[in-house]
Protein backbone atom coordinates (compact mmCIF):
# COMPACT_ATOMS: atom_id res chain seq x y z
CA UNK A 1 0.00 0.00 0.00
CA UNK A 2 2.88 2.38 0.79
CA UNK A 3 4.23 2.00 -2.75
CA UNK A 4 0.83 2.93 -4.15
CA UNK A 5 0.59 6.01 -1.95
CA UNK A 6 4.11 7.06 -2.90
CA UNK A 7 3.27 6.77 -6.59
CA UNK A 8 0.10 8.78 -6.18
CA UNK A 9 1.88 11.40 -4.12
CA UNK A 10 4.59 11.80 -6.72
CA UNK A 11 2.07 12.20 -9.53
CA UNK A 12 0.22 14.92 -7.64
CA UNK A 13 3.10 16.59 -5.84
CA UNK A 14 2.79 19.76 -7.90
CA UNK A 15 -0.86 20.36 -6.94
CA UNK A 16 -1.46 23.33 -4.68
CA UNK A 17 -3.48 22.04 -1.73
CA UNK A 18 -3.99 25.46 -0.14
CA UNK A 19 -7.77 25.18 -0.30
CA UNK A 20 -8.17 21.55 0.80
CA UNK A 21 -10.12 22.61 3.90
CA UNK A 22 -12.47 24.85 1.91
CA UNK A 23 -13.02 22.11 -0.70
CA UNK A 24 -13.95 19.62 2.01
CA UNK A 25 -16.30 22.11 3.67
CA UNK A 26 -17.88 22.91 0.32
CA UNK A 27 -18.52 19.23 -0.37
CA UNK A 28 -19.81 18.72 3.18
CA UNK A 29 -22.24 21.62 2.85
CA UNK A 30 -23.65 20.24 -0.38
CA UNK A 31 -24.05 16.77 1.12
CA UNK A 32 -25.75 18.18 4.23
CA UNK A 33 -28.27 20.02 2.04
CA UNK A 34 -28.88 17.19 -0.40
CA UNK A 35 -29.06 14.12 1.84
CA UNK A 36 -32.35 15.06 3.62
CA UNK A 37 -33.89 15.50 0.17
CA UNK A 38 -32.68 12.00 -0.72
CA UNK A 39 -34.66 10.72 2.27
CA UNK A 40 -37.82 12.21 0.80
CA UNK A 41 -36.97 10.65 -2.56
CA UNK A 42 -36.73 7.26 -0.87
CA UNK A 43 -39.75 7.37 1.44
CA UNK A 44 -42.19 10.11 0.47
CA UNK A 45 -43.45 8.55 -2.80
CA UNK A 46 -44.30 5.37 -0.88
CA UNK A 47 -46.24 7.41 1.68
CA UNK A 48 -48.14 9.24 -1.08
CA UNK A 49 -48.92 6.00 -2.90
CA UNK A 50 -50.11 4.38 0.31
CA UNK A 51 -52.67 7.16 0.74
CA UNK A 52 -53.86 6.82 -2.85
CA UNK A 53 -54.05 3.02 -2.46
CA UNK A 54 -56.25 3.50 0.58
CA UNK A 55 -58.49 5.74 -1.51
CA UNK A 56 -58.74 3.08 -4.22
CA UNK A 57 -59.54 0.39 -1.64
CA UNK A 58 -62.08 2.35 0.43
CA UNK A 59 -63.36 5.13 -1.82
CA UNK A 60 -62.61 7.55 1.04
CA UNK A 61 -61.93 10.93 -0.60
CA UNK A 62 -59.88 12.08 2.38
CA UNK A 63 -57.04 9.79 1.32
CA UNK A 64 -57.19 11.12 -2.24
CA UNK A 65 -57.05 14.68 -0.92
CA UNK A 66 -54.09 13.85 1.28
CA UNK A 67 -52.21 12.07 -1.51
CA UNK A 68 -52.85 14.93 -3.93
CA UNK A 69 -51.65 17.61 -1.51
CA UNK A 70 -48.57 15.61 -0.56
CA UNK A 71 -47.75 14.97 -4.22
CA UNK A 72 -47.29 18.72 -4.74
CA UNK A 73 -44.79 18.78 -1.89
CA UNK A 74 -43.10 15.72 -3.40
CA UNK A 75 -42.69 17.53 -6.71
CA UNK A 76 -41.31 20.68 -5.08
CA UNK A 77 -38.73 18.72 -3.08
CA UNK A 78 -37.79 16.75 -6.18
CA UNK A 79 -37.14 19.99 -8.05
CA UNK A 80 -34.90 21.28 -5.24
CA UNK A 81 -33.13 17.91 -5.20
CA UNK A 82 -32.42 18.24 -8.92
CA UNK A 83 -30.57 21.49 -8.25
CA UNK A 84 -28.60 20.24 -5.24
CA UNK A 85 -27.82 16.92 -6.90
CA UNK A 86 -26.51 18.69 -10.01
CA UNK A 87 -24.27 20.85 -7.84
CA UNK A 88 -22.90 17.72 -6.16
CA UNK A 89 -22.12 16.06 -9.47
CA UNK A 90 -20.18 19.11 -10.65
CA UNK A 91 -18.32 19.31 -7.34
CA UNK A 92 -17.02 15.77 -7.69
CA UNK A 93 -15.27 16.64 -10.94
CA UNK A 94 -14.22 20.19 -10.07
CA UNK A 95 -13.06 19.69 -6.48
CA UNK A 96 -11.62 16.16 -6.70
CA UNK A 97 -10.15 15.74 -10.22
CA UNK A 98 -7.47 13.31 -9.06
CA UNK A 99 -10.10 10.96 -7.67
CA UNK A 100 -12.26 11.12 -10.79
CA UNK A 101 -9.32 10.68 -13.17
CA UNK A 102 -7.71 7.73 -11.41
CA UNK A 103 -10.79 5.77 -10.29
CA UNK A 104 -13.64 6.91 -12.55
CA UNK A 105 -13.52 3.68 -14.55
CA UNK A 106 -14.32 1.72 -11.41
CA UNK A 107 -17.23 3.67 -9.89
CA UNK A 108 -18.56 5.64 -12.88
CA UNK A 109 -21.14 2.94 -13.57
CA UNK A 110 -22.96 3.84 -10.35
CA UNK A 111 -23.48 7.45 -11.38
CA UNK A 112 -24.49 6.41 -14.91
CA UNK A 113 -27.22 4.15 -13.55
CA UNK A 114 -28.31 6.87 -11.14
CA UNK A 115 -28.78 9.16 -14.15
CA UNK A 116 -31.21 6.69 -15.72
CA UNK A 117 -33.10 6.48 -12.42
CA UNK A 118 -33.29 10.26 -12.25
CA UNK A 119 -34.78 10.65 -15.72
CA UNK A 120 -37.29 7.86 -15.05
CA UNK A 121 -38.34 9.57 -11.83
CA UNK A 122 -38.58 12.97 -13.53
CA UNK A 123 -40.83 11.64 -16.29
CA UNK A 124 -43.24 9.75 -14.07
CA UNK A 125 -43.42 12.32 -11.28
CA UNK A 126 -44.66 14.83 -13.86
CA UNK A 127 -47.25 12.36 -15.14
CA UNK A 128 -48.35 11.57 -11.60
CA UNK A 129 -48.67 15.11 -10.27
CA UNK A 130 -50.29 16.60 -13.37
CA UNK A 131 -52.45 13.56 -14.04
CA UNK A 132 -54.79 13.78 -11.05
CA UNK A 133 -57.74 15.04 -13.12
CA UNK A 134 -56.55 13.63 -16.44
CA UNK A 135 -56.07 9.91 -15.75
CA UNK A 136 -58.45 7.30 -14.43
CA UNK A 137 -57.75 6.34 -10.79
CA UNK A 138 -55.96 3.02 -11.38
CA UNK A 139 -53.67 4.19 -14.23
CA UNK A 140 -52.84 7.26 -12.16
CA UNK A 141 -51.85 5.10 -9.20
CA UNK A 142 -49.73 2.87 -11.45
CA UNK A 143 -47.96 5.96 -12.82
CA UNK A 144 -46.70 6.68 -9.32
CA UNK A 145 -45.04 3.29 -8.82
CA UNK A 146 -42.01 4.08 -11.06
CA UNK A 147 -41.51 7.26 -9.01
CA UNK A 148 -41.15 5.23 -5.82
CA UNK A 149 -38.93 2.60 -7.45
CA UNK A 150 -36.68 5.13 -9.18
CA UNK A 151 -36.24 7.12 -5.95
CA UNK A 152 -34.98 4.03 -4.15
CA UNK A 153 -32.80 2.86 -7.04
CA UNK A 154 -31.20 6.28 -7.47
CA UNK A 155 -30.04 6.29 -3.87
CA UNK A 156 -28.96 2.64 -4.17
CA UNK A 157 -26.64 3.41 -7.08
CA UNK A 158 -25.05 6.41 -5.38
CA UNK A 159 -24.60 4.54 -2.10
CA UNK A 160 -22.89 1.73 -4.00
CA UNK A 161 -20.19 4.26 -4.90
CA UNK A 162 -19.84 5.36 -1.29
CA UNK A 163 -19.63 1.74 -0.17
CA UNK A 164 -16.82 1.20 -2.68
CA UNK A 165 -14.96 4.29 -1.44
CA UNK A 166 -15.05 2.81 2.06
CA UNK A 167 -14.13 -0.71 0.92
CA UNK A 168 -12.40 -0.45 -2.48
CA UNK A 169 -12.25 -3.58 -4.65
CA UNK A 170 -12.71 -4.68 -8.26
CA UNK A 171 -9.50 -3.23 -9.76
CA UNK A 172 -5.73 -3.25 -9.49
CA UNK A 173 -3.30 -0.36 -9.31
CA UNK A 174 -0.77 0.32 -12.06
CA UNK A 175 1.37 3.47 -12.20
CA UNK A 176 -0.84 5.16 -9.62
CA UNK A 177 -4.11 4.52 -11.49
CA UNK A 178 -6.87 1.93 -11.28
CA UNK A 179 -6.79 -0.56 -14.17
CA UNK A 180 -8.50 -3.85 -14.98
CA UNK A 181 -11.73 -2.47 -13.48
CA UNK A 182 -14.74 -4.69 -12.81
CA UNK A 183 -17.36 -2.09 -11.87
CA UNK A 184 -20.33 -4.42 -11.36
CA UNK A 185 -18.56 -6.54 -8.77
CA UNK A 186 -16.72 -3.53 -7.33
CA UNK A 187 -19.98 -1.73 -6.58
CA UNK A 188 -22.63 -4.38 -6.03
CA UNK A 189 -20.64 -7.34 -4.68
CA UNK A 190 -18.99 -5.06 -2.16
CA UNK A 191 -19.23 -5.98 1.51
CA UNK A 192 -19.97 -2.38 2.50
CA UNK A 193 -22.72 -1.76 -0.03
CA UNK A 194 -25.65 -3.62 1.50
CA UNK A 195 -25.49 -2.41 5.07
CA UNK A 196 -24.94 1.19 3.92
CA UNK A 197 -27.94 1.01 1.59
CA UNK A 198 -30.29 -0.64 4.09
CA UNK A 199 -29.18 1.81 6.79
CA UNK A 200 -29.93 4.74 4.49
CA UNK A 201 -33.22 3.22 3.28
CA UNK A 202 -34.62 3.04 6.80
CA UNK A 203 -33.16 6.47 7.60
CA UNK A 204 -35.20 7.79 4.68
CA UNK A 205 -38.46 6.69 6.29
CA UNK A 206 -37.39 7.96 9.71
CA UNK A 207 -36.48 11.43 8.44
CA UNK A 208 -39.37 11.82 5.99
CA UNK A 209 -41.88 10.39 8.46
CA UNK A 210 -40.91 12.56 11.42
CA UNK A 211 -40.46 15.72 9.34
CA UNK A 212 -43.91 15.30 7.80
CA UNK A 213 -45.42 14.44 11.20
CA UNK A 214 -43.88 17.43 13.00
CA UNK A 215 -46.15 20.21 11.60
CA UNK A 216 -49.25 18.08 12.16
CA UNK A 217 -48.16 17.42 15.75
CA UNK A 218 -47.71 21.18 16.17
CA UNK A 219 -51.24 21.62 14.88
CA UNK A 220 -52.48 19.09 17.44
CA UNK A 221 -50.89 21.14 20.22
CA UNK A 222 -52.78 24.17 18.94
CA UNK A 223 -56.12 22.34 18.90
CA UNK A 224 -56.34 21.43 15.19
CA UNK A 225 -57.39 17.77 15.47
CA UNK A 226 -59.80 17.21 12.60
CA UNK A 227 -59.87 13.89 10.75
CA UNK A 228 -57.63 15.10 7.92
CA UNK A 229 -54.81 16.01 10.31
CA UNK A 230 -55.30 12.88 12.39
CA UNK A 231 -54.97 10.76 9.26
CA UNK A 232 -51.93 12.65 7.98
CA UNK A 233 -50.21 12.39 11.34
CA UNK A 234 -50.98 8.68 11.59
CA UNK A 235 -49.59 7.86 8.14
CA UNK A 236 -46.40 9.88 8.68
CA UNK A 237 -45.81 8.62 12.22
CA UNK A 238 -46.42 5.01 11.20
CA UNK A 239 -43.79 5.25 8.46
CA UNK A 240 -41.21 6.59 10.91
CA UNK A 241 -42.23 4.43 13.85
CA UNK A 242 -41.85 1.14 12.00
CA UNK A 243 -38.40 2.10 10.70
CA UNK A 244 -36.86 3.62 13.83
CA UNK A 245 -36.72 0.50 16.06
CA UNK A 246 -35.48 -1.62 13.14
CA UNK A 247 -32.72 0.92 12.53
CA UNK A 248 -31.18 -0.09 15.86
CA UNK A 249 -30.69 -3.63 14.55
CA UNK A 250 -29.35 -2.39 11.22
CA UNK A 251 -26.96 -0.06 13.04
CA UNK A 252 -25.54 -3.05 14.91
CA UNK A 253 -24.96 -4.79 11.56
CA UNK A 254 -23.22 -1.71 10.16
CA UNK A 255 -21.02 -1.30 13.24
CA UNK A 256 -19.83 -4.90 13.05
CA UNK A 257 -18.90 -4.41 9.38
CA UNK A 258 -16.89 -1.32 10.34
CA UNK A 259 -15.19 -3.27 13.13
CA UNK A 260 -14.12 -5.93 10.67
CA UNK A 261 -13.08 -3.82 7.66
CA UNK A 262 -12.26 -0.37 9.13
CA UNK A 263 -10.85 -1.01 12.63
CA UNK A 264 -9.18 2.42 12.76
CA UNK A 265 -12.52 4.10 12.17
CA UNK A 266 -14.07 2.03 14.97
CA UNK A 267 -11.23 3.03 17.29
CA UNK A 268 -11.83 6.68 16.42
CA UNK A 269 -15.59 6.37 16.99
CA UNK A 270 -14.92 5.00 20.47
CA UNK A 271 -11.74 6.93 21.31
CA UNK A 272 -9.81 3.70 21.86
CA UNK A 273 -6.16 4.70 22.02
CA UNK A 274 -4.63 1.27 22.69
CA UNK A 275 -5.49 -2.15 21.33
CA UNK A 276 -7.51 -3.74 24.12
CA UNK A 277 -8.92 -7.14 24.93
CA UNK A 278 -12.37 -6.79 26.46
CA UNK A 279 -12.52 -3.12 25.45
CA UNK A 280 -14.88 -0.81 27.37
CA UNK A 281 -17.47 1.50 25.82
CA UNK A 282 -17.06 5.17 26.78
CA UNK A 283 -20.12 7.39 26.87
CA UNK A 284 -19.49 11.14 26.48
CA UNK A 285 -16.05 12.41 27.43
CA UNK A 286 -13.18 13.78 25.34
CA UNK A 287 -10.28 12.02 23.63
CA UNK A 288 -7.03 13.67 24.77
CA UNK A 289 -4.74 11.92 22.29
CA UNK A 290 -4.24 8.86 24.47
CA UNK A 291 -7.59 7.98 26.03
CA UNK A 292 -11.09 9.24 26.73
CA UNK A 293 -11.27 11.52 29.76
CA UNK A 294 -14.37 12.75 31.65
CA UNK A 295 -16.46 9.96 30.15
CA UNK A 296 -18.38 7.02 31.59
CA UNK A 297 -16.75 3.65 30.89
CA UNK A 298 -18.87 0.51 30.63
CA UNK A 299 -16.50 -2.47 30.94
CA UNK A 300 -16.16 -4.84 27.95
CA UNK A 301 -19.19 -3.41 26.19
CA UNK A 302 -17.32 -2.26 23.07
CA UNK A 303 -15.96 -5.76 22.47
CA UNK A 304 -19.45 -7.17 22.98
CA UNK A 305 -21.09 -4.72 20.59
CA UNK A 306 -18.41 -4.89 17.90
CA UNK A 307 -17.80 -8.65 17.85
CA UNK A 308 -20.60 -10.09 20.04
CA UNK A 309 -17.83 -11.34 22.34
CA UNK A 310 -17.05 -9.47 25.60
CA UNK A 311 -13.47 -10.79 25.53
CA UNK A 312 -12.72 -9.87 21.90
CA UNK A 313 -9.67 -7.75 21.10
CA UNK A 314 -10.42 -4.36 19.58
CA UNK A 315 -7.71 -2.63 17.55
CA UNK A 316 -6.67 0.77 18.89
CA UNK A 317 -5.53 3.99 17.26
CA UNK A 318 -1.96 3.21 18.26
CA UNK A 319 -1.74 0.69 15.40
CA UNK A 320 -1.46 3.43 12.76
CA UNK A 321 0.51 6.71 12.59
CA UNK A 322 -1.25 9.88 13.72
CA UNK A 323 -1.41 11.15 10.13
CA UNK A 324 -3.50 8.08 9.20
CA UNK A 325 -6.05 8.67 11.96
CA UNK A 326 -9.35 10.56 11.49
CA UNK A 327 -10.18 13.55 13.74
CA UNK A 328 -11.24 11.49 16.73
CA UNK A 329 -13.39 13.92 18.69
CA UNK A 330 -15.32 15.02 15.59
CA UNK A 331 -16.37 11.50 14.69
CA UNK A 332 -16.96 10.51 18.34
CA UNK A 333 -19.33 13.43 18.86
CA UNK A 334 -21.13 12.72 15.58
CA UNK A 335 -21.39 8.99 16.28
CA UNK A 336 -22.64 9.36 19.84
CA UNK A 337 -25.12 12.05 18.76
CA UNK A 338 -26.47 9.77 16.05
CA UNK A 339 -26.79 6.81 18.41
CA UNK A 340 -28.32 8.92 21.18
CA UNK A 341 -30.91 10.57 18.96
CA UNK A 342 -31.64 7.30 17.19
CA UNK A 343 -32.29 5.60 20.50
CA UNK A 344 -34.69 8.36 21.59
CA UNK A 345 -36.53 8.17 18.25
CA UNK A 346 -36.83 4.39 18.62
CA UNK A 347 -38.31 4.82 22.13
CA UNK A 348 -40.77 7.45 20.88
CA UNK A 349 -41.74 5.14 18.03
CA UNK A 350 -42.26 2.25 20.42
CA UNK A 351 -44.65 4.36 22.51
CA UNK A 352 -46.61 5.29 19.41
CA UNK A 353 -46.77 1.72 18.12
CA UNK A 354 -47.90 0.40 21.52
CA UNK A 355 -50.75 2.90 21.79
CA UNK A 356 -51.70 2.51 18.15
CA UNK A 357 -51.80 -1.28 18.21
CA UNK A 358 -53.27 -1.61 21.71
CA UNK A 359 -55.83 1.19 21.71
CA UNK A 360 -56.31 1.86 17.95
CA UNK A 361 -55.72 5.60 18.38
CA UNK A 362 -53.04 8.26 18.66
CA UNK A 363 -51.45 8.97 22.04
CA UNK A 364 -53.21 11.77 23.92
CA UNK A 365 -50.44 13.28 26.03
CA UNK A 366 -49.32 16.77 24.93
CA UNK A 367 -45.78 15.67 25.78
CA UNK A 368 -45.95 13.04 23.08
CA UNK A 369 -46.82 15.64 20.44
CA UNK A 370 -44.11 17.98 21.74
CA UNK A 371 -41.66 15.10 21.32
CA UNK A 372 -42.87 14.51 17.74
CA UNK A 373 -42.34 18.20 16.93
CA UNK A 374 -38.75 17.89 18.17
CA UNK A 375 -38.28 14.54 16.44
CA UNK A 376 -38.54 16.17 13.01
CA UNK A 377 -35.39 18.32 13.19
CA UNK A 378 -33.62 15.82 15.46
CA UNK A 379 -34.00 13.12 12.82
CA UNK A 380 -32.16 15.37 10.37
CA UNK A 381 -29.42 15.99 12.94
CA UNK A 382 -29.03 12.23 13.41
CA UNK A 383 -28.91 11.76 9.63
CA UNK A 384 -26.15 14.35 9.17
CA UNK A 385 -24.23 12.97 12.15
CA UNK A 386 -24.42 9.52 10.58
CA UNK A 387 -22.87 10.76 7.37
CA UNK A 388 -20.20 12.68 9.29
CA UNK A 389 -19.40 9.40 11.03
CA UNK A 390 -19.09 7.63 7.69
CA UNK A 391 -17.22 10.29 5.72
CA UNK A 392 -15.04 12.03 8.31
CA UNK A 393 -14.36 8.66 9.94
CA UNK A 394 -12.84 7.52 6.63
CA UNK A 395 -10.31 10.34 6.63
CA UNK A 396 -7.57 10.91 5.62
CA UNK A 397 -8.62 8.66 2.74
CA UNK A 398 -10.95 9.43 -0.13
CA UNK A 399 -10.47 5.83 -1.31
CA UNK A 400 -9.90 3.93 1.90
CA UNK A 401 -6.28 2.89 2.32
CA UNK A 402 -5.33 3.83 -1.25
CA UNK A 403 -5.76 7.55 -2.08
CA UNK A 404 -5.66 10.38 0.42
CA UNK A 405 -8.14 13.22 0.19
CA UNK A 406 -5.24 15.65 -0.10
CA UNK A 407 -4.06 13.81 -3.22
CA UNK A 408 -7.44 14.10 -4.92
CA UNK A 409 -8.15 17.80 -4.36
CA UNK A 410 -8.10 20.41 -7.11
CA UNK A 411 -5.24 22.85 -7.48
CA UNK A 412 -7.59 25.65 -8.57
CA UNK A 413 -7.42 28.91 -6.64
CA UNK A 414 -11.07 29.96 -6.86
CA UNK A 415 -12.46 27.54 -4.27
CA UNK A 416 -13.28 30.20 -1.62
CA UNK A 417 -15.26 32.19 -4.19
CA UNK A 418 -17.20 29.08 -5.16
CA UNK A 419 -17.78 28.29 -1.48
CA UNK A 420 -19.27 31.72 -0.83
CA UNK A 421 -21.42 31.54 -3.96
CA UNK A 422 -22.68 28.11 -2.91
CA UNK A 423 -23.81 29.43 0.47
CA UNK A 424 -25.80 32.18 -1.25
CA UNK A 425 -27.39 29.66 -3.64
CA UNK A 426 -28.43 27.34 -0.82
CA UNK A 427 -29.86 30.18 1.22
CA UNK A 428 -31.91 31.18 -1.81
CA UNK A 429 -33.12 27.60 -2.29
CA UNK A 430 -34.04 27.35 1.40
CA UNK A 431 -36.03 30.56 1.21
CA UNK A 432 -37.75 29.46 -1.98
CA UNK A 433 -38.83 26.06 -0.68
CA UNK A 434 -39.95 27.57 2.64
CA UNK A 435 -42.14 30.06 0.76
CA UNK A 436 -43.54 27.35 -1.49
CA UNK A 437 -44.35 24.97 1.37
CA UNK A 438 -46.03 27.84 3.23
CA UNK A 439 -48.14 28.53 0.14
CA UNK A 440 -49.14 24.87 -0.04
CA UNK A 441 -50.13 24.85 3.62
CA UNK A 442 -52.45 27.82 3.12
CA UNK A 443 -54.46 26.13 0.35
CA UNK A 444 -57.89 25.14 1.75
CA UNK A 445 -58.47 21.42 2.24
CA UNK A 446 -61.14 20.55 -0.32
CA UNK A 447 -64.15 18.75 1.03
CA UNK A 448 -62.95 18.57 4.63
CA UNK A 449 -63.34 20.79 7.62
CA UNK A 450 -60.31 22.85 8.49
Amino acid sequence: MSATITALGGALASIDQEYLFEARQMQALSLAVHIPLVCFGIAFPAMVLFCEWRYLRTGDMLFRTLARRWSKVMLALFAIGVVTGTILSFELGLLWPGFMADFGDVFGLGFTLEGFSFFTEAIFIAIYVYGWDRLRPLPHFLAGIPVAIAGVLGSLFVISVNGWMNHPAGFRMQDGRAVDAHPWSALFANGFFWHEFVHMYFAGFIVAGFLVAAPYAWGFLRGRRDRYRRTALTVALSAAAVAAPLQVIIGDWAAREVAQHQPVKLAALEGLGQTTRGAPEHLLGWYDGQEVVYGFAIPRLLSLLAFHDPDATVQGLNTVPVEDQPPVNVVRLAFQSMVGIGTLLALLSSIYLYVRLRHKRLPRSPWFFRAVVLAGPLSVVALICGWITTEVGRQPWIVYGIMRTSQAVTGASGVPIGYGTLIVVYLGLAGGIAWLLHRFSRVPIEGHDD
